[in-house]
């Protein structure tokens, strides 16, 4: 049996932590060593000991978890490809959860796990050339597309680039400023956020209702002049299953097809929520 105390497998430090309000926190995670190579979309797995202190508004752990326990999940990455000295995350705290509950009572300074490697076929490599992107998230469905754009933008200045983001209230919107700004200075870049609770969000001056609806609408047509046709523009989708579900079967009407693994198609979806 092995006597490494799990502890010392922390090989990362907590060099950043952002918190767009109680519920969502962009954390930046920086190794001890050289970091790994990865692709705009991939995950990484992030760890702590079950023994690490867990914010106040957690749920009871029935039954408790083992005090040597590392707990392990994987959580896609935000930042640029072409960063190298940190990873970005942006995670929901999901009270019932083993992880997250201990991820946000992480303090800056704080030590963790980093695994070794980025893993995920979530990417633009096989987007066709000439095609637009239609990216659509919910949530923290958005944290891939940000790595996406932070790592394109800079060069791909001709294919035109959609986000349509959907969340409960405006204060969900994470990363909202940072796309505005983009899509101010990147004419290929059409920035789309929505919320589904404008009567408790009265402030909100943007779109309103669920993606599906947004899509249906024409919203995002008439916003970037991007047609939802399969043969000029690829999709992405990423968040809330409920909303891909309905996504996908609206889109299917409009002629996209799947990617199923290394087979190619108009429409990827990010099947790990």
């Amino acid at each position: 049996m092995s006597t490494i105390e799990p502890a010392s497998q922390y090989n990362s430090v907590l060099t950043g932590r952002e918190e767009i309000n109680a519920q969502l926190l962009i954390m930046r995670v920086q190794p001890e060593s050289a970091l790994f190579d990865f692709k705009p979309g991939q995950f990484a797995v992030l760890g702590l000991m079950s023994r690490e202190s867990r914010v106040p508004e957690a749920d009871d752990e029935e039954p408790p978890a083992a005090p040597h326990k590392m707990i392990r999940r994987a959580y896609s990455i935000a930042s640029s490809s072409v960063e190298k000295r940190y990873l970005e995350f942006y995670i929901t705290l999901i009270t019932s959860g083993q992880l997250t509950p201990r991820l946000f009572a992480l303090p800056y300074g704080g030590r963790l796990l980093l695994g070794p490697k980025a893993s995920g076929i979530f990417t633009l490599d096989h987007v066709s050339p000439g095609k637009a992107v239609l990216l659509i998230a919910t949530g923290t469905g958005l944290a891939p597309y940000m790595s996406m754009l932070r790592t394109m933008l800079v060069t791909d200045t001709s294919r035109p680039y959609v986000v349509l983001h959907g969340a409960r209230y405006s204060w969900d919107l994470g990363y909202r400023a940072e796309l505005e700004s983009l899509a101010r200075l990147r004419p290929n870049l059409t920035y789309i956020p929505s919320i589904t609770r404008p009567d408790e969000d009265p402030h909100f001056r943007g779109y309103t209702g669920r993606i599906q609806t947004l899509l249906d609408q024409g919203i995002v047509e008439a916003l970037s002049g991007v047609p939802l046709n399969p043969a000029q523009v690829e999709v992405f989708l990423c968040g809330n299953p409920e909303m891909a579900r309905f996504a996908q079967e609206m889109l299917a009407l409009r002629g996209f097809t799947a990617s199923r693994g290394k087979e190619p198609g108009s429409l990827h979806v990010e099947e790990f929520w």
